[in-house]
């Protein structure tokens, strides 16, 4: 079996931020700052919506029958759409069990909203037993499903009220 375990680091899409919310003609320091008051004000946190963030960087780990393998999808020189493509080229490639941590609140709809903007293509992962029958009940998109661990859904279930002195 194949596991992946991965995570995604991001930062604002300005492009995008000043095109929804008409600020344009200002520098990238400002949009930001303008970004995260809308924010603020919208909810309270500076904490942008999913669609509003741009992936800079995704890392894996893959466990395959040929061993283990850290590293970073793509360089510094990278493009979103470059590093969106290794990722989903992996699970074409190897269909595995992902690992995350709040990947199934952040990272994957991150990834969704980003590849659905580059055009990307996943079709393993988007999968549901239309072209692969073991993926009816077990694919990764489903809510009760195997091929997807997010780590911070299972910890969450032991909360302090729940554990032994």
């Amino acid at each position: 079996m194949n596991v992946l375990v991965f995570d995604i680091e991001t930062i604002p899409d300005l492009d995008g931020g000043r095109r929804i919310y008409d600020l344009d003609g200002l520098s990238d320091k400002d949009t930001a700052s303008a970004l995260l008051n809308l924010r603020r004000q919208e909810n309270g946190t500076e904490f942008l919506r999913l669609h509003l963030h741009r992936i800079v960087a995704i890392s894996v780990v893959l466990r395959s029958a040929q061993g283990v393998k850290v590293w970073s999808l793509g360089d510094e020189n990278s493009t979103e759409k470059e590093l969106i493509e290794r990722f989903y080229d992996g699970i074409d490639r190897f269909t595995p069990n992902l690992v995350s941590w709040n990947g199934g609140g952040f990272d994957l709809p991150v990834l969704h909203y980003r590849a659905l903007k580059h055009g990307v293509p996943a079709h393993r992962y988007w999968e549901t037993g239309n072209e692969d029958s073991s993926f009816k009940w077990n694919n990764y998109l489903s809510r009760y499903h195997q091929r997807h661990l997010d780590l911070m859904d299972v910890l969450a279930m032991y909360n302090g009220r729940a554990n032994a002195p």
